[in-house]
């Protein structure tokens, strides 16, 4: 893995990102549709002005090859690193580049007093055998549980 850099994200690099992002997860096999490119801006923006964000960047010799978005987060065993999304260039995946950025982002996160990397991804994806074949296992004793909150008419003072 020869002429790979890697980086902390700032806004200067927003952009870049927003374009690679929406061009790996419209692809095969995420498929994922977005309301405007507005959308996943204000999705980096609202990470980046997090006082708990952590973004890194790959960069080649011909600008942004993978990102990488998440957050510090405590825990009673130290700090970890909650990564919620990585992506490798398209040109880039199945060389080995994926597997370099997260050797890459263990570094950094160690220099930080980091001890843990944990994440989420979509059993049965290629994300999954990616992320197993890097070291990481599956925690069988938890569940990821989610609740969407619809429009529900407000409680007044606080009284259910």
């Amino acid at each position: 893995m020869e002429n790979l850099k890697i980086d902390r994200m700032t806004e200067a690099d927003l952009d870049e990102c927003v374009d690679l992002f929406i061009d790996v997860f419209t692809r095969e096999p995420w498929n994922d549709v977005y309301d405007s490119r507005e959308q996943v801006t204000r999705f980096f923006r609202n990470y980046m002005e997090h006082p708990a964000f952590a973004g890194f960047l790959l960069k080649d010799g011909n600008g942004l090859a993978a990102l990488c978005v998440g957050m510090k987060k405590p825990w009673l065993k130290g700090m970890e690193y909650e990564m919620d999304q990585l992506c490798v260039r398209p040109d880039l995946q199945g060389q080995g580049v994926g597997s370099c950025f997260l050797d890459l982002i263990e570094r950094e996160i160690r220099k930080e007093n980091m001890n843990a990397i944990l994440l989420n991804t979509e059993r049965g994806f290629p994300a999954e055998e990616f992320y197993m074949k890097n070291g990481f296992g599956r925690l069988e004793q938890l569940v990821l549980l989610s609740k969407e909150l619809a429009d529900k008419k407000e409680a007044q003072d606080g009284v259910c």
